[in-house]
């Protein structure tokens, strides 16, 4: 590795060593890029996001198409040549390896956010928390599983984030979250379902009815799906007077007690009734 970096002298702080593994693989000592060969990136990220693993369990992740023997030699010699950088950013405790204690992974800045949306707090910038996605280009397997799991953390830590601010009556930064969570899946429809029901509060039927319509136009061409029933719900009540004007009117009908009895022709009066005529 290389980068400027030294070993700080008595009486100087440490240096802020930061790992950055969302939007790509980056070493920071106090803000300045470190660079780490692509091997020992390997070694470095996955030691970050499986704190307190075993060597063997590391070695099997990393070589794991080697014999256990050989791929142990091989995490000996990588954490060899990491440790001859002083500012070397790995602890070894035994048969354990782990990050140092100073160093900050933006992972985990985003597992601690996504803690507190859980419990109905709203950090600071929790919007755009994890907004990249880990280690794009990188395609070992415990990558994948890892990557798929934090963008899970991320799209529910926003949906939760706008439901704390939609019933907080903070419109606004709720409709924000909302559409982090559709720009991160377009498809899902929870998010799709918060920026309807944002409308709603607000009063802004047609914005509601517009997105509804726009995602499901969406799911259509894409799937071939239907809303759910549960999204489709929310527009009943808005609904409902367009869908009754929209109803032709059936013509009414006459029954007999409606219709007026015509009139009677008048009739002439009857003939007196003949006298009988007497016989003498």
């Amino acid at each position: 590795m290389s980068g400027g970096s030294r070993m700080p002298t008595a009486g100087e702080p440490a240096p802020r060593v930061s790992l950055h593994l969302l939007g790509g693989f980056q070493l920071l000592h106090d803000d300045t890029p470190v660079v780490v060969p692509r091997g020992l990136q390997r070694v470095i990220a996955l030691i970050g996001l499986r704190p307190a693993a075993t060597r063997s369990h590391l070695a099997g992740l990393l070589w794991p198409e080697t014999p256990e023997e050989r791929a142990l030699s091989s995490l000996r010699t990588a954490l060899w040549r990491l440790r001859q950088d002083p500012c070397c950013p790995l602890r070894t405790d035994g048969d354990t390896v782990r990050l140092g204690p100073t160093v900050r992974l933006d992972v985990d800045d985003l597992v601690e956010t996504a803690a507190l949306v859980r419990e109905g707090a709203v950090p600071r910038g929790a919007a755009g928390a994890g907004r990249h996605d880990l280690l794009p280009g990188w395609y070992d397997d415990w990558v994948l599983l890892e990557r798929e799991r934090l963008r899970q953390l991320r799209l529910h830590m926003l949906e939760e984030l706008a439901g704390n601010h939609l019933a907080a009556g903070r419109h606004g930064e709720a409709l924000e979250a909302a559409l982090e969570a559709m720009a991160a899946e377009p498809l899902r429809e929870t998010p799709h379902r918060l920026v309807v029901r944002i409308h709603l509060a607000e009063g802004n039927a047609f914005e509601a009815v517009h997105s509804f319509y726009v995602y499901r136009d969406l799911l259509l061409r894409e799937l071939r799906l239907e809303p759910s029933p549960a999204m489709t719900a929310l527009l009943d009540d808005t609904l409902a007077p367009i869908r009754r004007a929209s109803r032709p009117e059936p013509p009414p009908r006459r029954t007999d007690r409606t219709a007026k009895p015509a009139p009677r022709a008048p009739t002439a009066p009857s003939p007196p009734p003949s006298m009988p005529r007497s016989t003498r």
